[in-house]
């Protein structure tokens, strides 16, 4: 007898007019999990490109670049340095989109990888019970 058996008969039942359905998931498909993490990925690399985007020009607009350009131009004893010149938006965003690129690839590959442990645990563990109620 499996834990989730064990745990479904110590469970006390309800009654009344709802029907309570108890279900175990015992496999979870790869292709599915896959293209699942991939878009949840891909949703994530476009939210991160975007919140880059306006967090680079709320710098910009509130004039923080210009005080650090004052700071380091002092520091540096060059009156000629511009952050901009280094953290440019379009520099900023290629690099935001590599990383964004990197997270789609790992997330994508996560998904499939939690599927495949999640699919060899069930043998293990009798799976993951779900109860569902109709009220």
């Amino acid at each position: 007898m499996s834990i989730a058996e064990k745990l479904q008969s110590k469970t006390p039942r309800r009654s009344g007019s709802s029907k309570q359905v108890r279900l175990r998931l015992v496999h979870v498909d790869f292709w599915s999990a896959m293209k699942v993490s991939a878009i949840l990925g891909l949703v994530l690399g476009i939210v991160q490109l975007v919140v880059v985007f306006v967090m680079w020009t709320l710098l910009q607009v509130v004039g923080l670049f210009g005080k650090i350009d004052e700071v380091l131009q002092d520091i540096l004893a060059q009156p000629d340095f511009a952050i901009t010149s280094i953290l440019s938006l379009p520099q900023v965003l290629m690099f935001t989109l590599l990383v964004a690129v990197l997270n789609f690839v790992v997330i994508t590959v996560m998904g499939a990888v939690i599927a495949v442990l999640y699919n060899l645990s069930v043998r293990i563990t009798g799976g993951l019970q779900v109860g569902f109620a109709n009220q």
